[in-house]
């Protein structure tokens, strides 16, 4: 939310978002890597904590726990690179 507010975005609109993605992603979780026949559970974990965040993550957790640890890797690598990479690319796309 401090990024977006940076970028001059509005945070309130962030947060709903990310609040409807997790809550989205965390439904469409496990019957979607069913219906894809993954069954590795650190490939699950890995997608649902990148596209899902906190939400999906606790619900990997209630899944499996390593698909669990691994969405928790995910969501902090994802958050990581969003906080240092998106700056660049806007001041670039910007420019």
């Amino acid at each position: 939310m401090g990024i977006t507010e940076t970028l001059g975005g509005d945070p309130a609109l962030t947060a709903i978002l990310i609040m409807l993605t997790g809550v989205i992603g965390s439904i469409m979780v496990t019957p979607l890597m069913n219906a894809l026949r993954m069954k590795d559970w650190r490939a699950r974990g890995f997608a649902v904590g990148l596209a899902s965040h906190g939400i999906g993550t606790a619900r990997a957790f209630q899944v499996h726990s390593l698909a669990g640890t691994f969405a928790g890797i995910a969501m902090g690598l994802n958050a990581l690179v969003t906080a240092l990479l998106l700056p660049l690319v806007l001041a670039l796309l910007l420019d």
